[in-house]
Parts: structure tokens; sequence; C-alpha cells
């Protein structure tokens, strides 16, 4: 059993939940996930069987896409429902602001946070320094200091206004914590911020609407996706049969050999279309290196 699931990860679960109890369902042990989900979050979690283990790192880099609900006003030590609460707003400039005001105020502030931007981890994450969790260092009640982290907001679009409760939709790359969005959002407006509730509703080429939940694995109602479908977006590339030695032995190819665009990672295939391995291109050395080899 070799491929993809699109697992939908329901609330109370870790990721490392999901893959135990995957484990004991599909009844092997090579299973991997795609990127942790906090255990209050929900949401597309892709799972890799068998071979496909080898894609993890791959999904992990993706594009993810979120549903979160931001709650103002109150602030709290995990910046998201979880924590204690640090501080509470009684703004009440805040407080008598119109819907259509606070929407404005939203849009202009929510601007500053798109496209590329540096983010500070919180202290209740797995990052590591001096090889100590951050969340350890925070149970101990230590603040360690933290260097911003590049990451990019594709897409950060406003929602539904209900009270204090604000709808966020984002598109964001690896190693953005929503939660930190919120809170940041929060000091940007002046009456601090929580994240409620989140949902992943897609990694990569991975949408919600055809996730799955454990229970229906368990009856088989499942598609386990192929480690070629699962790498769709990479371009295909089929080399000339003078080759198929070289690939069959994850050997590099000149740059001359294959016609393909030098700034991705492509997929290549021998003569009789079989399946060799992902390919990317060195430019030091002007070659095209294995990457991953299915073959």
């Amino acid at each position: 059993m070799d491929g993809v699931i699109n697992v939908y990860k329901e609330k109370g679960f870790t990721s490392h939940d999901v893959v135990a109890k995957l484990r004991g369902i599909l009844h092997t042990k090579k299973i991997g996930h795609t990127g942790t989900l906090d255990p209050d979050a929900t949401g597309v979690l892709p799972i890799c069987v068998g071979k496909a283990t080898k894609l993890c790192e791959f999904f992990t880099d993706r594009s993810k896409t979120y549903e979160a609900v931001m709650h103002l006003g109150i602030v709290t030590d995990t910046q998201d429902i979880t924590g204690k609460i640090l501080s509470t707003t009684k703004d009440k400039d805040f407080a008598d602001l119109s819907r259509e005001e606070l929407e404005e105020n939203l849009e202009k502030i929510l601007s500053k946070f798109r496209g590329p931007i540096l983010q500070i981890p919180p202290m209740y994450s797995a990052l590591k320094v001096n090889g100590k969790k951050l969340y350890e260092y925070a149970r101990e009640g230590i603040e360690v200091e933290r260097k911003p982290r590049p990451i990019e907001i594709y897409q950060l679009d406003l929602g539904k206004i209900e009270g204090e409760f604000v709808h966020l939709t984002v598109s964001c790359s690896k190693g953005t914590y929503i939660r930190t969005l919120c809170h940041d959002i929060g000091q940007e407006l002046g009456c601090g911020a929580y994240m409620e509730s989140l949902e992943r509703t897609r990694v990569g080429r991975f949408p919600i609407e055809e996730s799955v939940t454990l229970k229906q694995i368990e009856q088989g109602e499942y598609t386990l996706l192929s480690i070629e479908d699962a790498l769709s977006h990479l371009e295909k590339v089929v080399v000339n049969k003078d080759y198929d030695i070289l690939v069959h032995n994850g050997n590099p190819l000149k740059k001359s050999d294959i016609l393909a665009d030098e700034t991705t990672q492509i997929c290549l295939y021998d003569s009789a279309n079989t399946f060799i391995g992902i390919y990317g291109f060195e430019e030091r050395r002007n070659l095209w290196k294995p990457v991953k080899m299915f073959y």
C-alpha cells in the first residue's frame, strides 16, 4: 500500500494520534503526516503511506489555506483559546465602533500582513532553542528571545464579523502560525486578540471537500492517491531510451539531456513511462540530480 490519503483531522486529536490510529486501521507501520495541526484545530492532514512517506517533506513545503476565527479584546499566553487570559480590553473607543468602522479599520490593518513578512514564533510552540522546545520554557515561566522568521501571506481576506468574533481566510507559506497572526492583528488594532478556532481547508492539491475522517477510513470509504497523482503539480519529463540505465541507477543528467524549467523540480520517467523519481536542477554543477528516488 503506497500513496496519500487526504484525512480530515477532527478536534481533540494530535497529528501523531491520527498516524497511530491509521497504523492500526491500515495494518502498516510505514505512515507519516505532512504538517502538524494543533489538537483543537481541524481540517486537512494529508497522510503518506508506504513508499509515499518519502513525500512528507514535499507536502510540508506546500502552501496551506485556513479558515480562522479571531476573538477581539482578549490576549492569552498561548495566543489561542486554550491559553490563560493575560489581559482584556474594555476600550470604549473600540466598543463604540460601528460595524462599518471596525471593518474599515480591520481592512487597513490586514493589508500590513499580506505578502512577505517577519513573524516572531509563539512561546507555546515546538520550535527548539538550545535543544529545548519553546513550550517547555513557557511551562516553566521562562520567556526566551525568538528571532523573527520570514513567512509569506498569499491571501488574507476578511469574512463575517459577529460581535467580537472576526472570520478570516488565510493562505500562507510553511512556518506560519495563524494564532500569532491573530495575536499580531489584535495588537495592531489596539484591543488585543486570540485565535478562537482554526480549520485547515487546503494543503497544496488536497482540498477539505475531498478529505475523509478516521471513521470513514475504518469503513473503507477512502481514496488512496497514487504517488504520481500526488505529484501532479510537478512537470512530467520522459527521457530518451539512451538515458534509461542512468536514471534507473539514480545518476544525474546533463542540462542538455532534459528540456524543463530549471527553477522547479520535475517528475522524471524512463522511456517506458515508468516513474523514476523527483529530480532538481543544481546550477553550480549544471546537472539534473535526483532528489527522491522511487524506482
